[in-house]
């Protein structure tokens, strides 16, 4: 199917505002999406994806590791800890199994509040919409940089209890947060909104694995106009400052309690740190 073809058969409902997909440029969103083999790409994400893996030729493998650590995450957030609650920001385009599909296939009364600022995702937001009925789901348009727009939404409020625990989870984000905007700030003052017993689960793209290769990746992004920033695990542990990380602390991915039968991965071909944390109080 061309892009046209796709754009044409786009649903039309007067609920979402017109946006301006800008099909010419590459969007991170898209990017990520062809990196982990989804189909709503265009020509100049793929132009952007392919030249990111030439540059380092592990970063499908890597990106698709996250995604399978988001899975485990929510899985055991929701089985072994009890959470019924989930905000996520930067969810990206989606892709099955989404969050709620994941924590209502297990607890249906779960609730999850999808967060982004991407036209793309804004197109596709009714696949973030369809919860169960014991449980609630809703999107939120809104950037990771404006907290009080997040945490504002009137639409956040009807999903969610911030008087009782919610994990938040920001996975394969705060690499699109540069130092100036303070990524670490943010994550602090989201976290200061829950309650006493949430949970933080977040990813960070690093250069520790293959500096070169990731180095690469990283000018690629930004020659294109996507401001990408990569980090060390000592800036990693600082967005987990002052709450208490679960084991296995901060790892590569596929180390975070990896399932018994996951596919060998090298640590090579890895460039992103994962950690989940419990807010005691």
């Amino acid at each position: 199917m061309s892009d046209a073809e796709w754009m044409s058969q786009e649903p039309q409902d007067d609920e979402w505002p017109v946006v301006d997909l800008r099909l010419d440029v590459p969007h991170s969103a898209r990017v990520y999406d062809y990196l982990i083999g989804g189909k709503t790409n265009f020509e100049a994400d793929r132009v952007a994806a392919k030249a990111s893996v030439q540059a380092w030729p592990a970063l499908p493998i890597s990106m698709r590791t996250t995604r399978t650590f988001m899975q485990r995450a929510v899985r055991r957030l929701t089985e072994e800890y009890g959470v019924r609650q989930f905000l996520d920001i930067g969810t990206g385009i989606p892709t099955s199994p989404n969050v709620h599909e994941i924590a209502q296939g297990i607890a249906p009364e779960a609730r999850v509040a999808y967060v982004d600022n991407d036209p793309i995702v804004l197109t596709h937001a009714r696949a973030l919409m369809s919860s169960t009925e014991q449980g609630r789901t809703c999107y939120i348009d809104a950037d990771l940089r404006d907290v009080d727009s997040i945490i504002g939404a009137p639409q956040l409020r009807e999903v969610l209890d911030l008087t009782k625990p919610v994990a938040l989870s920001l996975i394969a984000i705060v690499h699109f947060v540069l130092d100036e905007d303070d990524p670490q700030g943010l994550v602090r003052r989201l976290m200061d909104e829950l309650a006493p017993g949430s949970f933080l689960a977040l990813t960070v793209f690093t250069g520790d694995t293959d500096p070169v290769g990731v180095g690469g990746v990283e000018r690629e992004y930004n020659a294109r106009g996507i401001p990408l920033q990569v980090r060390d695990k000592a800036e990693t542990l600082a967005f987990f400052d002052g709450y208490d990380l679960l084991d296995p602390g901060i790892t590569l991915v596929h180390h975070w309690r990896p399932d018994p039968d996951a596919p060998p991965v090298r640590d090579e071909d890895i460039a992103m740190y994962a950690g989940v944390a419990v807010k005691r109080s």
